[in-house]
């Protein structure tokens, strides 16, 4: 019997073709009250930004200048500069979850907390279905759950190991009826804890792959719904490439 987890992976492209590819790379925009309310607006938001489909490893470029970058690897993260003469490392960060210790949804970030969150951030996003195969991640079938609009999604709860560093060790992920990923709640550890509710739209192909350009992130309440307002981030991409 096909498993959700084997319906998903094939309605975003199939095993083989995830198995080939070994980058994703796109134009972001991001929006929503979370850059201002943690006092790092205009740092993140425009430019492009790489994942690797192979091991947690991400790059954002554009980040609060056109010669910064951003390289997180899971357990450490820094900020480039390019020069004519190579690339000089003008921050750095070891082990940077334990630096949010203590946070709630208000505590100011620093720019090396900014780069971690959005290099997890984006890995996690751009990565999935083909993720949840990854070692050490644990998935879960846990029954249909109706949306405020009568649609009815299947959920799939994913366990993720220490090794990769996401907003929390267990999400739970809905597909629609073909298999498409529509929605994701989670808890941001690094912010609290606070529930959050992901919604994924305008899924297209990219080269063999089906990936959502529109994801736009809510409140989570104790029912499980997410509250209209405020929205919390936004995320859109374009000008995807798969290397």
């Amino acid at each position: 019997m096909t498993t959700l987890l084997d319906r998903i992976i094939d309605a975003h492209g199939g095993a083989t073709r995830w198995a080939e590819a070994s980058t994703i790379s796109a134009t972001r925009h991001f929006g929503g009250a979370l850059w201002g309310l943690k006092q790092v607006p205009g740092v993140a938001e425009e430019g492009r930004f790489t994942v690797d489909l192979r091991r947690q490893r991400s790059s954002l470029e554009q980040f609060g200048a056109p010669d910064l970058r951003t390289e997180f690897t899971g357990n450490h993260v820094s900020i480039i500069r390019s020069t004519p003469d190579g690339d000089e490392i003008v921050e750095e960060l070891a082990e940077p979850r334990a630096s949010f210790d203590g946070h709630v949804l208000e505590t100011p970030w620093s720019k090396l907390q900014l780069a971690y969150f959005t290099g997890y951030a984006m890995w996690t996003y751009n990565t999935e279905p083909w993720s949840f195969t990854f070692p050490g991640v644990e998935v879960e079938e846990t029954g249909s759950w109706t949306e405020p609009s009568g649609e009815s999604w299947d959920r799939l709860q994913v366990t993720y190991p220490d090794s990769i560093a996401t907003h929390s060790t267990t999400q739970t992920l809905y597909a629609d009826v073909d298999g498409v990923l529509r929605r994701r709640d989670y808890e941001v550890n690094v912010a609290g804890g606070s529930p959050a509710v992901e919604y994924m739209t305008g899924q297209s192909w990219f080269d063999g792959l089906l990936l959502p350009t529109d994801r736009k992130i809510f409140v989570r309440d104790e029912e499980g719904h997410a509250l209209p307002e405020p929205l919390i981030v936004s995320i859109a991409i374009e000008d995807v490439v798969v290397g």
